[in-house]
Formats: C-alpha cells, sequence, structure tokens
C-alpha cells in the first residue's frame, strides 16, 4: 500500500474501455486503455482497473474516489436486450405506447416504420382511476382492479413494471398507491413510478420515460451490482459513482434506482473533460468533439456550461443525434447533455450501396471483430482502415506498440470492397471514405453550432477521443473554427472527464401559470421543496451543507406554444423583479435560438427545475515542465503521408508527443504520435504546446 489518496475514472465504450488514475498527492497522471467487452462489459472494467493501477503503481486499497461512464442502459434499449416489462396507466389510456406520436423523422418517407413499443399491448394494463390537470380527484382508485393487474403480473412472469397515470405530475397519490399495492403483492417487483421519474406533463413523453426506466432497471441493477461485486473482490473499498446524461455524478443505488438518468452517461463525460480542460486555459465558449471507434460526438458548450436539453430520444439503431431523428426513437424527459451523435467513429464501416454510392457508416466493426487492420476477422473496411492506408496511422506504433495494425489487410479489404466496385485506385477509395466520414462530423457540428444560432468562428473546438485528433484540424479548417485544443492522452480524455464533475440531481414540476399573474408564493414554495429533497439526497449520499448549491431554472413559453425555453434564476429570491428578469431573458433566449422574439406577446410559466449540486474535490493535475530541448528532439522519424491539399503523398515529419515540452512548435503538415491517439496536423497549420502539455492548434499567420 502505496498511501497515496488515488482517483480512478473508468469509461466503458463501444471498442475500448478507458482508465484514468490521477494521484491525489502528485497529480501524476497514469491512463490505460484495453478493448471492450460487449458481452460483459464488466470484464473490461475490471481489466482496465487493473492495468491503471499496475502502471500507476498504487493499491486497490489506496482508491479514494472512482467514478464510472458506461453505455450498458443504451445498449440494452439499442440491441433490444430489455426483460419482459409491463405498463400500469389510467383506464383508457392502454394504447398510448402504441400510438405514441403522430410525427416521424422523414416526412415522405414512405417505407418509415414506428420502432416497436418497448411493452407489448398485452402486457399494458388499465386500472379505473381520474385525476384533473390541477390534480383533483375526480374518479378514486379502484384498489380492487390493481390487485388483479397484480395477479396477472405474476402468471405472466413479469418481474419489472412502469407505472403512469393521467395527470399523476399534479399529484402522485394515485401512483404511490399503485406501487404500493404492487409491492404487498410482490416484494420482488420492481417498480417505476413516473411522479418519481419525471413528474411533468405530457403524457407519452413522461410515460415512455418511465418505461424506459422500468425496462432497464434489471439490466443496470445486475450490471452495477457485478461492478461492485468485482471492487468488493479487489479489494477496492472507494464507493462506486456513476456518471449521469447530465454531467454530474450520482451513487450506485441511485443509478440502479433511475438508471434512466444514465443513458448518456459515457458522452457526457467527454463534454465535461472538455469543459475542464479548456476552462483551465481561460475558454469559456466550445464546441466539444469526441470520435471513438464507434460514433462521432459534438457537443456545445456556452458561458463555461455545457448545453443541457430535456429533448432526446434514445433506441434508434441510426442515431445522429438531436434534430435529426425527431420521433425515430423512444422520447426521454430527463436532463442530458445536448449532443449531436454520428455513426462516424473510427470502426465505421465503408460500403458500397446498391446504387453506386459510397456511404460510410452508421454501422461499425466495433470491439469484436473490429477494423479489418486489427486482424481479428473483420471483412469490411473501415474508417480506421481507410487512415492507415493514407499513413496516418502507424502501423507498428498503435496503442503504443502494444496492437500492430496489418496494412495489407487494410488495403485489400478497401481496394475490393470500395475501390474495384467504384473503378477508383486505392489512394482515391481510402481518401474518399475520409471525406465521407468528414461531411458526415461536419453535418453534426453544424447542427450543434449553426443550426442552434451559434456562430463558430466565435468557438474553440476540444478535440479527444482515439479518432478525435486525426480528423479534427481538417473540420476545423472546413467550420472556420479559429482555435484547436487537443489534450494529452486524447483517447481517454472522457475518462478524466469522470474526475473533475459533481454529485448532481435533477427535480422538476410542472405549473403551469401566466407570467403576469403568476403565484409567486406558491413558485417559491415550489422551489423551496425541490430544494429540500435534493438537500436529503445529497445528504444521505454523505456531501456535508457547505458543499451543496442549488440552481433553480424555469422554462416558459409563449401562450399557445408547444414547446418550451429554459431559463436560469439566479440567486434565492423569487419576487416580481426576478420573475421579470426571467422573461426578458426567455424572450432574447428565444431570439437567439430561433431568430425572433415576441416581447409583445403574453408569456407561460410552465416548468420549475431545481439542480441540486454536491461539490466533490476535484483532482490537481500537473504542468509539465521546460527539459532545454527543441522541437526536433522530439522527431522520430519521417513517413509519406496523404494530404489532399498539397496533391497527394507528402514526406511528412512524425514527431514524439511524449517528448514536445512548453514552448515547442510544430509546423503542419505534420504527424504527432502518442500510445492512445494520433494527432494530424494540416498544411498551413501550426501546433503550440502549452504548459499542460496541451497542443494548441490554429492557422500560421502569413509571414
Amino acid at each position: 500500500m502505496t498511501g497515496n489518496q488515488f482517483h480512478l475514472g473508468i469509461d466503458v465504450g463501444g471498442t475500448f474501455t478507458d482508465a484514468v488514475l490521477i494521484d491525489g498527492d502528485t497529480g501524476r497522471i497514469e491512463t490505460a486503455k484495453v478493448p471492450s467487452t460487449p458481452a460483459d462489459p464488466s470484464i473490461g472494467f475490471m481489466a482496465a482497473l487493473e492495468r491503471a493501477l499496475e502502471k500507476g503503481g498504487a493499491d486497490p486499497r489506496d482508491i479514494a474516489h472512482l467514478v464510472h461512464g458506461t453505455t450498458v442502459a443504451t445498449n440494452s434499449l439499442i440491441e433490444g436486450k430489455t426483460p419482459k416489462t409491463a405498463f400500469v396507466t389510467t383506464e383508457g389510456f392502454g394504447d398510448m405506447l402504441e400510438i405514441a406520436r403522430q410525427v416521424r423523422p422523414s416526412l415522405y418517407d414512405v417505407h418509415f416504420e414506428k420502432l416497436r413499443p418497448l411493452v407489448p399491448r398485452d402486457l399494458c394494463y388499465e386500472v379505473p382511476e381520474r385525476l384533473d390537470a390541477r390534480g383533483g380527484v375526480l374518479k378514486p382508485l379502484d384498489e380492487d382492479a390493481v390487485r388483479e393487474i397484480s395477479g396477472a403480473l405474476r402468471t405472466r412472469d413479469v418481474r419489472s413494471v412502469a407505472v403512469c397515470l393521467l395527470h399523476g405530475y399534479a399529484n402522485p397519490a394515485h401512483e404511490e398507491r399503485v406501487a404500493e399495492i404492487l409491492r404487498e403483492e410482490d416484494p420482488d417487483l420492481l417498480i417505476s413510478v413516473s411522479s418519481s421519474v419525471c413528474p411533468e406533463f405530457r403524457e407519452y413523453f413522461r410515460a415512455s420515460t418511465c418505461v424506459i426506466n422500468a425496462c432497464i432497471i434489471p439490466v443496470v441493477g445486475r450490471y452495477l451490482a457485478g461492478i461492485e461485486d468485482g471492487l468488493s473482490r479487489a479489494g477496492v473499498g472507494a464507493e462506486l459513482l456513476v456518471m449521469q446524461s447530465n454531467g454530474g455524478v450520482l451513487t450506485a443505488p441511485q443509478a440502479a434506482s433511475k438508471p434512466v438518468f444514465m443513458v448518456e452517461s459515457g458522452p457526457a463525460a467527454g463534454v465535461v473533460s472538455a469543459n475542464f480542460i479548456a476552462g483551465r486555459l481561460g475558454h469559456t465558449d466550445l464546441i466539444s468533439f469526441d470520435m471513438g471507434g464507434t460514433t462521432a460526438k459534438a457537443g456545445l458548450i456556452l458561458d463555461g456550461r455545457p448545453r443541457v436539453t430535456k429533448e432526446y430520444e434514445v433506441g434508434a439503431q441510426a442515431q445522429p443525434g438531436q434534430g435529426m431523428t425527431r420521433a425515430a426513437g423512444y422520447p426521454i424527459r430527463t436532463p442530458v447533455i445536448d449532443l449531436v451523435e454520428v455513426g462516424a467513429g473510427g470502426g465505421s464501416l465503408a460500403w458500397v450501396d446498391p446504387g453506386g454510392g459510397l456511404r460510410v457508416g452508421p454501422r461499425s466493426a466495433g470491439a469484436d471483430p473490429g477494423p479489418m487492420c486489427y486482424g481479428k476477422g473483420g471483412m469490411e473496411p473501415t474508417i480506421t482502415d481507410a487512415n492507415l492506408v493514407l499513413g496516418r496511422l502507424n502501423p507498428d506504433y498503435f496503442l503504443g506498440g502494444e496492437m500492430a495494425l496489418d496494412l495489407d489487410a487494410a488495403a485489400a479489404g478497401i481496394r475490393e470492397r470500395c475501390a474495384k466496385p467504384l473503378g477508383l485506385d486505392l489512394t482515391a477509395a481510402a481518401h474518399g471514405i475520409i471525406e465521407i466520414a468528414n461531411a458526415t462530423m461536419i453535418n453534426a457540428l453544424r447542427l450543434v453550432t449553426v443550426r442552434r444560432g451559434n456562430d463558430p468562428r466565435d468557438l474553440t473546438m476540444v478535440a479527444f477521443g482515439g479518432a478525435g485528433p486525426l480528423h479534427a484540424n481538417r473540420l476545423c479548417e472546413e467550420m472556420r473554427i479559429p482555435a484547436l485544443i487537443v489534450p494529452p492522452s486524447p483517447g481517454t480524455a472522457s475518462a478524466l472527464g469522470l474526475l473533475v464533475t459533481d454529485l448532481r440531481h435533477e427535480f422538476s414540476r410542472t405549473r403551469l401559470m401566466s407570467a403576469e399573474a403568476a403565484d409567486l408564493g406558491g413558485v417559491r414554495a415550489l422551489f423551496e421543496t425541490m430544494e429540500e429533497e435534493g438537500r436529503r439526497t445529497l445528504r444521505h449520499e454523505g456531501a456535508a451543507h457547505e458543499q451543496v448549491e442549488f440552481r433553480r431554472g424555469i422554462e416558459l413559453r409563449y401562450v399557445g406554444q408547444s414547446s418550451e425555453v429554459a431559463v436560469t434564476c439566479p440567486g434565492e429570491r423569487m419576487d416580481a423583479r426576478a420573475l421579470a428578469d426571467a422573461v426578458r431573458r426567455f424572450h432574447l433566449e428565444h431570439e437567439r435560438a430561433y431568430g425572433h422574439g415576441y416581447p409583445e406577446q403574453p408569456v407561460e410559466l410552465v416548468n420549475f427545475t431545481v439542480t441540486a449540486i454536491g461539490r466533490i474535490s476535484r483532482p490537481r493535475l500537473q504542468r509539465i515542465g521546460s527539459n532545454g530541448t527543441s522541437v526536433e528532439d522530439a522527431r522520430t522519424d519521417t513517413r509519406r503521408v496523404f494530404f489532399p491539399d498539397a496533391g497527394g503523398f507528402v514526406e511528412t515529419a512524425i514527431y514524439d508527443r511524449v517528448r514536445l515540452r512548453p514552448g515547442h512548435v510544430v509546423v503542419g503538415p505534420a504527424v504527432i504520435e502518442e500510445v492512445d491517439s494520433t494527432t494530424l496536423v494540416q498544411s498551413g497549420y501550426r501546433a503550440a504546446v502549452d504548459d499542460f502539455g496541451h497542443l494548441l492548434i490554429a492557422a500560421r499567420r502569413p509571414g
């Protein structure tokens, strides 16, 4: 046992599982990357833990802070691997999940088919009861009918139930009584109640959120229990914390009871990491760009805070992100860091469609078998194979030389599957794969910036993920983003994000009222009730009083609109002046987002929110010192690398990133290699190294 206190973050991705270990005393960072194990992600988790401890010379008992990011919840929905789940709702609303919404992602696509409901119609049960929109009882709950439903659940071998009654957000009494009766009849039944999971109006969205939670409770519960069992056997005593979709963390028991809050656990950590990295350098308006093995993700950070949305869908096979798949998946009304996600990762497959067009993604080779160059049986070329053929990857230095890449296999795959069918040579086909992937990612960047009223020329990009730095410079050039930051060990940056966030819980309530005649006393009481709920939750998780912070918010809309815009409410007072300021900022935000605002129109208050935050001490990170060497001392070799703006293959300088020190400047075209990623510096750009070892990439000034 070393006596030091270590912080450990482990992020399970679709292709690799990453770990970051930080020595709390010295700030020294060790990283580890192992192949993910899709059949049982906990195996990859424990392998990454063991590798990180070995590299850091740490004992399992030295871990003081352990945070985990995972996609197990999302994967279970996408793959349809959810256990038998039932749905209990108000009499007359049993078809709610079948009807869903009368919208579709492509209006004129006559072949579009809705996803099947997560709960089949024969497992949707109706119970006689009725509340009005204010929570008043119109028809009492028929408790005998609930007991009959319980008997039916036993005969159908149902282990998880979602309860969502009409207007349960306004008065949870009937929902809570239904859950109480079901537990009396079957104590082992797992029950999700909509008034606890998502106490907001709009029945289908609330029901969908509750059903998703019910479907994944058994999956996530087993997964986290397996992780905790493995940690116990390994001698790790630190409490397991889990990343949420909103960028905060929560304890494993909380995550097991409300797993719907962690569906975008891993991707959210990447945005948090980008915000932390750029914040140290004084940048507050950012694009987070994370390109891994399966997908690429872009997120927006303004004024030092990631954008958070409640308009999110999960479960579509090809998920290009919000704004591109509306109504293609199952909606979730919980706070999620606003990401646009596209099927363009290093393992995304390149193929020729029946019309003779070259396509890339969204299908991925994943971790098993992986790209053809991995030599694990992959039969279709990928983006990674194309980068290898173009000289951008070193076949002898992938994962620091731990995995050799088969250049001949990559070339043969692209030649047979893409080049010959298209009548192209090998280089042209490989370049085409990269350009198509870049175009897909540029579209995602435009969605998260221009389409949401933000000028990319005012932003800084933070690029990470194993494949992100290979493509980021070209994307910045196309989008006219002036500055690019590539952190050290970009392949494990999402795991770092797990260690620089706080305990966070979101609470919300729907109360429709006019802004002109708002019940300010009732609003204050509502905020105080949610804050007390947050205070109790954080106290239970061990947060001290001085570590607790609350953020209030209101979601507003113009009278007659069907969607809301969220604004924050700074301070603790909620008086007429504070409300007027919130309405003023609503008009400004509406104009920024949609290009128009109507200050003369009446405004309606819809949802009230409280974010309860329990501050966690962040690890201290190291600066790197200069050792008197020149940038030429970091140059290891030259290699022929394809640059289209230079007309083809160019003899290119190769640099070892570990040898780069503060003050060094690498002039493009150049390739900078490190254990978990490779950075491509385009012609006309330069990469400067700062005191923390970040690469700051920008266009060279003339002369």
